[in-house]
């Protein structure tokens, strides 16, 4: 499988520059499977990523690729599937990234059921930056912009996107890597906006300041309080305090964006 997979690198950009025990290469290789699974044209699929430590990933992708400004990776996806509805279109994004500054563009690309594969890179801080507390960054954890703790309620990305109209939604970790791809396979092959979560661990911006212990702890945190969908469902609110759902979390049919355009231009 490695050699498989190496096809969709650009080999000259590597090593990357993602620091020891970080969860992002997990992820990207979570992503390159998901790629050889589903037998990705690299012509005719585009990568689209904004800034941050997971945005860095589109540099290291083979493809058609976009490394975008702060907040905007999915304006400008919707633009590239919007004129080029034939494409397939992932968009990379770290958790400050979708959902502070580009927040307003998240909701919007789930409202619209626009077709793009959206997977967010979920370290709860923002790692390149100094390690700022971000919307996905627990209550009561530390940031440098938080020393004594954030007091905000994070979002629950799924709950939002669902509210928002996405139409497929899943969440895995670093440490569920083979789960992790079948979502994105999941998603990829879904028509209409999907969003797919990676739990994964900043040992250093994060892991430090809140005493995670090292990246094999920080893994290890994932693997026990990642709760599976079906035992969720079994659990208790109670019970379910402190820990997290992966899996499928939701899918449903709806129009999609440039179709439902498409058919007005016929129309018309």
């Amino acid at each position: 499988m490695q050699h498989e997979v190496q096809k969709y690198l650009r080999k000259e950009r590597l090593p990357h520059i993602w620091c020891p025990g970080c969860g992002n290469g997990i992820v990207l290789g979570a992503l390159l499977r998901a790629f050889d699974k589903i037998g990705c044209d690299q012509d005719n699929t585009v990568i689209v990523s904004g800034i941050g430590c997971s945005s860095r990933a589109s540099g290291y992708l083979d493809f058609n690729t976009l490394h975008t400004t702060h907040g905007r990776a999915l304006a400008f996806a919707t633009g590239i599937k919007f004129a080029r509805p034939e494409l397939k279109v992932f968009v990379l994004m770290g958790d400050g990234d979708a959902s502070a500054i580009g927040g307003n563009h998240l909701i919007h690309a789930a409202r619209r059921n626009i077709d793009l594969t959206a997977i967010i890179f979920n370290n709860s801080i923002y790692g390149m930056t100094g390690g700022q507390y971000s919307p996905l960054t627990p209550q009561n954890s530390r940031a440098s912009t938080a020393s004594r703790g954030t007091v905000e309620r994070p979002f629950d990305l799924a709950e939002l996107a669902k509210a928002a109209g996405a139409t497929y939604i899943a969440r895995a970790t670093t440490y569920h890597t083979s789960l992790l791809t079948e979502l994105i396979c999941n998603g990829a092959n879904h028509k209409g906006f999907s969003l797919i979560e990676a739990v994964t661990a900043c040992p250093v911006s994060y892991g430090r300041r809140n005493k995670m212990g090292s990246a094999y702890d920080m893994l290890m945190w994932q693997k026990e309080h990642g709760i599976p969908v079906e035992k969720a469902k079994k659990l208790t609110p109670e019970e379910l305090q402190g820990n997290f759902i992966i899996g499928e979390l939701y899918k449903t049919e709806a129009p999609e964006f440039t179709e439902a355009y498409q058919q007005l231009m016929e129309r018309i």
